[in-house]
């Protein structure tokens, strides 16, 4: 892809910039070294590579910190897997499609095999922490580790130590029982991943539920290291007054898609951040019977979306929170930059178009609810997606 401007100091004028205070009109925006630095109408852009972005909106980059999408890159069909390189990569470029600038690789550490082993979990940090991964994306690794996975316990903490991962969701989702009912509703989720038959699910499950008890005080220690690292704690799918109970215990400061409202206003009252699915909203309801991010909304009970399955969803979520009228879009481009860089920890680097943060940000057409509205999109102040042409998209040096 060829950059407009690979120079260290880089001027964009004319834009109706989203900062957090609200829209500034025919700003000027001054990069240096992938930082902001001015974001104002009285700059003079004295030394700096100017580029005239009149006519567009300048938002913040989208801070994705839950998305498990690169799964399907991977593997498309049960059983069927791609090379991990090549997938990656085009994973990357479906997140610069989306608007996604800084993503949480959400990459589930469970006793299954296959897509969601810890030998996956193994090759897939690896990749992402390379400093030669070619990712364009700021690329970064959320552990949702499942309890009944005890194994390479030191491994894990190896990785929290190192910073290899930054995030980490304490999941569960082992069947309470195996009935025939419930073994279904689970084989069938299973079946999406592996070829596995109802039988061979069966034994899989059976063989891990004695590790429970071992798991659940790997959890209490995990805690307790991440508090030490400064690294946040997510709980997932809080569906009981017990679940919030133990949350705020833990001191959990992301809760990831609690069943429904009053629970999350509890999660909230200790100061966990409700996050929840982009999706939800787009679909017009969860698939799984939980609460709608709609109602989230419409209760003030929503700090934070994510893409879970589908990345454009993301993108399109604050239009329609706006179109709604349960936010304005100015508030709801929050729940998908500033909130969610603030509630994984990294909200004095990531999220607004302020000096002193990375240049991630976006480009727009005004108006532009979909992912074809957006006209470019930079990473730390590089200019990475370009999806027009510079003569069709004001995108002209002075």
């Amino acid at each position: 892809m060829q950059h407009l401007s690979a120079t260290s100091k880089l001027a964009l004028q004319g834009a109706t910039v989203l900062t957090s205070d609200g829209w500034l009109d025919s700003a000027t925006v001054l990069i240096e070294d992938g930082i902001f630095l001015a974001v104002d109408q009285r700059s003079k852009p004295n030394g700096f590579e100017t580029v005239n972005v009149t006519g567009l909106h300048l938002l913040p980059g989208i801070v994705d910190i839950h998305g498990d999408a690169f799964e399907r890159m991977i593997c498309p069909r049960p059983g069927v897997s791609l090379p991990l390189d090549m997938a990656l990569v085009e994973n990357d470029l479906a997140l610069l499609s989306a608007g996604i600038t800084t993503f949480f690789y959400s990459i589930t550490d469970s006793f299954e095999p296959g897509l969601r082993s810890r030998e996956m979990a193994r090759q897939l940090i690896g990749r992402i922490s390379d400093q030669n991964n070619e990712l364009q994306v700021d690329s970064r690794v959320h552990i949702r580790h499942e309890q009944a996975n005890t194994g390479n316990y030191e491994e894990l903490c190896h990785w929290l130590d190192a910073r290899q991962v930054t995030l980490l969701s304490l999941n569960n989702h082992l069947p309470p029982t195996t009935d025939d009912h419930t073994l279904q509703r689970y084989a069938n989720g299973l079946q999406r991943r592996l070829k596995l038959s109802v039988t061979e699910i069966k034994a899989l499950i059976e063989s891990v539920y004695p590790q429970q008890a071992e798991g659940l005080a790997q959890f209490e220690a995990l805690v307790e290291r991440c508090h030490q690292l400064s690294i946040p704690v997510a709980s997932h799918d809080d569906e009981t007054e017990d679940d919030v109970a133990k949350s705020r215990a833990r001191g959990v400061a992301i809760s990831e898609f609690p069943a429904s409202i009053p629970l999350a206003e509890k999660s909230r009252a200790y100061g966990a951040a409700v996050l929840m699915g982009a999706p939800n909203l787009v679909r017009g309801g969860s698939h799984v019977g939980y609460m709608s991010v709609s109602e989230a909304a419409q209760a003030h009970v929503l700090d934070c979306l994510c893409s879970d399955y589908h990345y454009p969803s993301l993108f399109h979520a604050p239009f329609l929170l706006a179109e709604k009228g349960l936010m304005s879009l100015e508030q709801a481009w929050k729940c998908v930059s500033e909130y969610p860089a603030k509630a994984a920890k990294i909200g004095e680097q990531k999220g607004k178009i302020a000096p002193g943060y990375d240049a991630d940000f976006l480009l727009l057409t005004p108006n532009g609810s979909l992912p074809n509205a957006i006209q470019a999109v930079y990473v730390k102040g590089q200019l990475v997606k370009q999806f027009r042409s510079a003569s069709n998209n004001n995108l002209k040096r002075l």
